[in-house]
């Protein structure tokens, strides 16, 4: 299952189809495509495990990799993690 790091509220300004996201625990600041912005949003309603997440993204099968690189660089960023 994936989550939001508890204390993230997502903040962000969209310009196109690139966001700006603030991070609310390390004060960073963040720009990511759609497909990054979209995984967070759907975390944001709440946890979720990965075959799930790419159902409610619309990721195909050959789009599941893909999923989890992100899954883990937006972990490694702090924005989300593990539950």
């Amino acid at each position: 299952m994936w989550r939001l790091i508890p204390g993230q509220s997502l903040a962000h300004r969209c310009w196109m189809d690139e966001f700006v996201v603030y991070n609310d625990l390390s004060g960073d600041t963040h720009l990511f495509g759609a497909d990054a912005m979209q995984v967070l949003l759907c975390l944001r309603e709440g946890p979720v495990d990965a075959d799930a997440l790419a159902l409610r993204i619309g990721a195909g099968p050959h789009e599941q990799e893909s999923l989890a690189v992100l899954l883990v660089e937006l972990a490694a960023l702090s924005l989300i993690e593990q539950a």
